[in-house]
């Protein structure tokens, strides 16, 4: 077996806010509501390869009482990227909580993390020797 691709699915307060958020933020662009226009049960994000979906609580919790308890902190969501330093920009910009400095990691990365609206990690990533170039 070979997994084709991983999308995480995030149980949210407004997937409005969250859209907003992870194209100002990281500047992915939306790949399809439901329904078309606001106020959305469901979206998505996406950048090439990498997508994340988007649930309403409150819908999720009518279907599927026990996915919608927890919001936030039981999921990071790990980003490589080419310029850490345009996301840290965008980050403060939109004043979103940093939870990590940016560090320097024994494994060759250069590393940032940060809390969505609804308290999801997301870590941002460099490798050092891209940094350097």
């Amino acid at each position: 077996m070979q997994i084709k691709k991983l999308t995480p699915n995030l149980v949210v307060r407004s997937v409005d806010a969250s859209l907003e958020f992870y194209r100002n933020v990281l500047g992915l662009e939306t790949g399809f509501t439901v329904p078309e226009q606001t106020p959305f049960v469901f979206g998505s994000v996406a950048n090439g390869a990498v997508e994340v979906f988007f649930n309403d609580q409150k819908t999720v919790a009518a279907e599927y009482p026990s996915l919608a308890k927890t919001i936030g902190g039981s999921l990071t969501l790990y980003m490589e990227v080419d310029s850490l330093q345009a996301v840290m920009d965008r980050v403060k910009q939109a004043g979103a909580k940093v939870s990590m400095p940016v560090t320097e990691q024994f494994y060759g990365m250069r590393e940032f993390a940060f809390e969505d609206p609804d308290g999801y990690t997301i870590t941002i990533a460099e490798r050092m020797e891209q940094a350097a170039n």
